[in-house]
């Protein structure tokens, strides 16, 4: 029997040096890469059973990147590995589709347990978090149908970067769009989400664990 592929992805290289190690006994790590878009073209060309992400990458952050996965290779399981204990980032990632969400500081153990479950078509949150969820853990890789995710691809790209401090001109330079349609992009937003300033945007990703606190 093959054993299950994996592919890594974080932006720091002490990390994933760390975690081939951890899994090369049990799974074929097949790939390192150290930012989200990078994690989406790798996908596409290597074909991992399971992808360990980061959160926090340059380019696309790894919830944004499952959610793009679930929709383009849903048969590809994403674990989610990171500091955030929040239950915000947590729950946004098992609506994005994410099979697992684990804890850095936890047991290395936990992130074997994770692979497995995913493999296996199942879901596992680290003990320590699914305590503190409100609702149960979902397995089927489902998105809620919330208003984070109800948002556009683009609107999400927008809104990050909105967040991020990024002016309108940057915006368009990184996404390769005028200005111009960046600001109408924000103003559909703020009426889509019921916002009346640009600050709410921001508590608005906060809230729902599109960009970091």
């Amino acid at each position: 029997m093959s054993r299950p592929r994996v592919l890594l992805a974080d932006d720091h290289q002490i990390v994933t040096e760390g975690l081939q190690s951890l899994l090369a006994a049990r799974f074929d790590v097949v790939g390192i890469v150290q930012d989200g878009q990078a994690l989406l073209d790798a996908a596409r060309m290597l074909e991992p059973d399971v992808i360990v992400a980061d959160i926090s990458m340059p380019l696309v952050n790894g919830i944004e990147a499952t959610l793009r996965l679930r929709q383009e290779q849903p048969q590809i399981k994403v674990v989610i590995l990171t500091m955030h204990r929040e239950e915000a980032y947590a729950r946004r990632a098992l609506e994005a589709g994410a099979s697992g969400y684990v804890l850095k500081v936890a047991a290395p153990a936990e992130l074997v347990l994770a692979i497995d479950a995913a493999v296996a078509g199942k879901t596992f949150v680290t003990p320590e978090l699914e305590a503190n969820l409100a609702g149960p853990v979902r397995g089927d890789g489902g998105r809620a149908q919330g208003a984070a995710t109800a948002l556009t691809r683009r609107q999400r790209e927008i809104l990050q970067l909105l967040a991020a401090g990024k002016t309108a001109k940057e915006i368009g330079a990184v996404l390769g769009i005028s200005a111009r349609t960046v600001e109408s992009h924000k103003y559909d937003l703020m009426e889509a989400l019921g916002l009346e300033r640009s600050a709410e945007l921001v508590q608005f990703a906060l809230k729902h664990g599109l960009i970091e606190s």
